[in-house]
């Protein structure tokens, strides 16, 4: 079956109860080998979900499933309690869903501040051609705006210094931050972060955990990260999701997850 394309810009409604993002009984299949096994996660406004588990354990299948660049051989997607399941990637992101890779995706020959406010472009300047050629209020209004949101994001992920440096000269932690910035400076409402803390530094980590935390905790944005660094996972998430060979054999609060003997005899042990 086709992804269905975009036909409005507003997000769906649900009940104030359910989680912004779901899967449900989601299984991912290539042949006979499951890279996923009827995967439940739910993904709540304010809260931190991490995903950890071995290498080939199917956290990136998970993710590609929850933004659409895959469809589940099996199960369901809802946001909001809609079934999204087959909606597209581009429908997802322009709803809210955001979303992070572990190979950097910038625009290497754009600044910062540039890499930043093409996330915002999709929305259009207002006006059209007539906007352009008269610099119209709603244009100059909706200039205005962008600037204002990137302005704030780059200063929320530490960015403002290098904001006219192009991308592409970045180190490696500076250039994941951009990346940061640009997933949430369209106010995502559910965000998934892929491997963020790869390549960082321990300052740049914590940059990026209290970030991280502002956008989830003052914004009610519902984050799902998965990550290699188990202790940024602990220390950051409210529900931790363990998977092993595309199952989950746990799921709990940090220190319930910490303590499973599952948990300890596949992975933490």
């Amino acid at each position: 079956m086709p992804l269905v394309e975009p036909e409005t810009q507003t997000p769906p409604g649900g009940r104030d109860d359910e989680p912004v993002l779901r899967a449900v009984d989601v299984s991912v299949r290539f042949g006979g080998v499951a890279a996923l096994d009827a995967v439940t996660l739910d993904a709540r406004a304010g809260q931190i979900v991490g995903v950890i588990g071995p290498n080939g354990a199917g956290k990136t299948t998970l993710f590609d499933v929850l933004s659409g660049i895959r469809a589940p051989t099996s199960g369901r997607i809802t946001y909001h309690g809609e079934d999204i399941t087959r909606r597209s990637p581009t429908w997802r992101s322009r709803r809210g869903i955001r979303r992070t890779f572990q190979r950097q995706q910038m625009f290497g020959w754009l600044t910062v501040e540039e890499n930043v406010l093409v996330a915002l472009e999709w929305r259009g300047g207002g006006g059209g051609l007539a906007g352009d050629l008269l610099a119209l209020p709603s244009r100059r209004h909706r200039e205005r705006d962008r600037r204002r949101r990137s302005d704030d994001v780059l200063q929320l992920c530490g960015l403002d210094d290098v904001r006219s440096q192009p991308a592409g000269k970045l180190p490696i932690g500076r250039a994941r931050m951009v990346e940061m910035a640009r997933a949430i400076v369209d106010e995502p409402r559910a965000l998934l972060l892929d491997e963020p803390t790869s390549g960082l530094e321990e300052n740049e980590v914590r940059s990026l955990g209290a970030s991280m935390e502002s956008v989830c905790r003052e914004r009610g944005c519902a984050v799902v990260l998965v990550e290699h660094d188990v202790g940024f996972v602990m220390e950051h998430c409210d529900t931790v999701v363990v998977l092993n060979l595309g199952q989950v054999i746990a799921v709990g609060t940090p220190d319930e997850v910490r303590d499973d003997a599952a948990v300890q005899e596949a992975y933490l042990g």
